[in-house]
Order: structure tokens, then C-alpha cells, then sequence
């Protein structure tokens, strides 16, 4: 059997949770600035046509409109690996799988960067999913004693 390196298993939801810890490592806040798709850069040949729609797919992503200037730099370089890896070179194949999870390409990678896809209604509501009733709220205030009533 081969082993394929990866992150480790995707976390649990903040609901699904047995323990409610605080992160051990504070986090900073930085102000965003959204960055424009830069366009391919020129290189010795025409960039594989697998390529230029990967690009394409990236400027029409929802996710890219989370994207800076760093993270579009970070994939101008990913878009070489891509090229050389549609152009025959599978030796890249590793390190382009291990940065397009870096965006969340798949939806694993979405999983494990806790990305949610979300339609307009739910994203004004705040939540990840408006399905989701609470237990009180699909139950009502059920106490012991409305079990003992129905054994």
C-alpha cells in the first residue's frame, strides 16, 4: 500500500465538538485588500490550454474573491507547476496537489480550511447552514419529566 502525504483528517464542526477549548495560539488580524487575477506571465512557450482554463477557473472561483496579492503570486508560481505537469512532467504532481490544497481545491481541502459554500439567504442569516435547528429548537423544552410521562 502506498501512503500519501496529506494534513491529517478534516476537523469536526464547532458543534460537533466534545470540548470547547480556546485556541492555544492568539491569532492577528491584518485589513484585506483584494487583489485583481494578474495575467500569465510570458514564458518560452504557449502555456498548455489545461492551463490557461485552470487560470480562467481560478478568476471565476468564489473563493478568489478572498484572494490578495500573495495568494495570486502563490498560484502565478502554482500555474508553472500546473503547465509543466499537463506538458508531461509528473514528477510535480505532489507539490501541485499539496499547493492547490493551500486554496481549497477540493472539497476536502474546503473541509479542513473550514470553507463553506453558502447561498446569499444563509450568508445575510450568518450561518454555515440555515437547515440546522438547534435541539431545543426542533424539540421544544423537553425535561425528565415528559419521559417519565411516556414510559
Amino acid at each position: 500500500m502506498i501512503a500519501i502525504a496529506g494534513m491529517g483528517p478534516a476537523p469536526k464542526a464547532n458543534g460537533r465538538r466534545a470540548r470547547k477549548n480556546k485556541d492555544a495560539v492568539p491569532s492577528t488580524t491584518v485589513r484585506f485588500e483584494r487583489a485583481d487575477q494578474p495575467q500569465l506571465p510570458e514564458i518560452d512557450e504557449p502555456w498548455h490550454p489545461q492551463t490557461l482554463a485552470w487560470w480562467k477557473m481560478w478568476a471565476d472561483s468564489p473563493l478568489s474573491d478572498n484572494f490578495g496579492t500573495t495568494d495570486w503570486e502563490f498560484l502565478l508560481d502554482t500555474a508553472l507547476i500546473h503547465h509543466w505537469y499537463w506538458s508531461g512532467d509528473q514528477r510535480v504532481a505532489g507539490e501541485l496537489r499539496l499547493r492547490v490544497a493551500k486554496f481549497g481545491a477540493t472539497p476536502e481541502d474546503r473541509a479542513r480550511l473550514r470553507i463553506q459554500f453558502a447561498d446569499a439567504d444563509q450568508r445575510d442569516e450568518g450561518r454555515g447552514n440555515a437547515s440546522e435547528k438547534s435541539a431545543r429548537e426542533r424539540f421544544g423544552n423537553v425535561t425528565k419529566a415528559d419521559f417519565k410521562k411516556s414510559s
